[in-house]
């Protein structure tokens, strides 16, 4: 299953690396790192490919009170998290009039949401995937920003509609969508709330996150 593309195409990502060419310098906000002696670690996998990211977790991590909509997702073991803007994320013939609106002048957002049994690796042949290992502070820390995340009336489920691939779905989101403010930004904030040293500033494509990654990966 191909990653969905919610981030902006070719001409206005050409129009960032002109505008962005360099990326900020993360810092360290808390501790994140699964201990050797730690049991009860769980597994974060960031998944992403030429232009859009994704959080990945395993479903039977997910508490069903802090995430009312797994209801939609029967048989799942794997749930797919990723952001976008409302009008140009759920449409796949969106054009370059429809980016430029996403990018400057996005009325909301959206989460897709998407469940699957096989392993990220079979799911996701083309994408680069990262594992990460959190402690459980800093994964409640994530699953909370994730949460938070969707727009839910009342504190009850969030409406879904139809998602672009099977077993998926569409959920209004709180977070605002612009040109600065992209998919692989929304997966960086969501890594830096868990403590992760992993700054969202000019994270705007997925490259730029990619790197910021592999700097926490890379031993030291």
């Amino acid at each position: 299953m191909p990653l969905v593309d919610a981030s902006l195409r070719t001409i206005v990502a050409s129009l960032v690396f002109c505008l962005f060419g360099c990326s900020s310098q993360a810092r360290p906000v808390h501790a994140w790192k699964c201990l050797p002696a730690e049991s009860n670690c769980q597994s974060v996998s960031i998944v992403y490919d030429s232009w859009h990211a994704a959080i990945v977790l395993r479903k039977d991590d997910l508490p069903r009170a802090v995430f009312p909509e797994l209801v939609d997702f029967p048989g799942a073991r794997f749930i797919e998290f990723s952001w976008g803007d409302k009008d140009y994320f759920p449409d796949p013939d969106s054009g370059f009039s429809m980016a430029l609106k996403a990018a400057f002048w996005s009325s909301g957002s959206v989460l897709h949401v998407v469940g699957f049994t096989e392993n990220p690796e079979i799911v996701y042949p083309n994408a680069q995937i990262v594992e990460l290992r959190l402690a459980p502070p800093a994964y409640a820390r994530l699953i909370a920003y994730l949460s938070h995340s969707f727009a839910r009336p009342q504190d009850v489920r969030a409406p879904a509609s139809p998602g672009l691939v099977a077993n998926s779905r569409f959920y209004p989101s709180t977070h605002k969508f612009s040109l600065l403010n992209t998919c692989n930004t929304w997966v960086a904030e969501a890594l830096q709330t868990a403590g992760l040293p992993v700054s969202p500033s000019l994270v705007i494509t997925a490259g730029q996150l990619g790197d910021r990654i592999a700097n926490i990966k890379r031993p030291r």
